[in-house]
């Protein structure tokens, strides 16, 4: 029941935080789908869903960092990228290439330092779409968008969770 109360304390001590940065999130990812006109690409807005999370919702995190946004994307996208052309054949073959788009992404994201959970889903993503100009498009134009928005209002935002 302590546990309860804490979350409603620190939401009521903080709640115009609360609303002030999810609405930061709202119009940042409107202002990003109404430049790209993703609706021929929607699984791979949704890793970009989850990075507008971690960046708004998450500001002080490592994850949140334009390092990590930005690195753990491209390697996301690399790799699926690659894996969207090996492997394609058969449904076992094909999951295979998806799985190991995945497994590569994390590895190298740790390697590299440039952890961003949500990456591994556009790794995931790009593997099953595969790799287009518009999808480059989607994913980068996203990502520095997220990296600029980041970078300065990091300093008006705090950690909600």
């Amino acid at each position: 029941m302590n546990e309860i109360s804490n979350i409603f304390e620190k939401f009521k001590k903080n709640w115009k935080k609360y609303v002030f940065q999810s609405l930061l999130a709202t119009i940042t990812i409107f202002f990003i789908l109404l430049i790209l006109n993703v609706q021929d690409r929607p699984i791979i807005v949704s890793s970009l869903g989850a990075s507008t999370f971690i960046v708004f919702a998450m500001p002080q995190s490592m994850v949140a960092k334009a390092r990590n946004l930005v690195g753990g994307h491209a390697v996301g996208f690399i790799c699926g990228s690659i894996f969207s052309f090996l492997l394609n054949g058969n449904f076992v073959f094909s999951n295979l290439s998806y799985a190991l788009a995945v497994g590569l992404s994390i590895f190298l994201m740790v390697v590299i330092d440039t952890e961003h959970p949500p990456a591994a889903g556009t790794a995931l993503s790009l593997s099953i779409t595969g790799f287009s100009l518009n999808a480059v498009l989607c994913v980068f134009i996203s990502v520095a968008i997220l990296a600029v928005a980041h970078h300065f209002l990091k300093p008006y935002m705090i950690d909600l969770i």
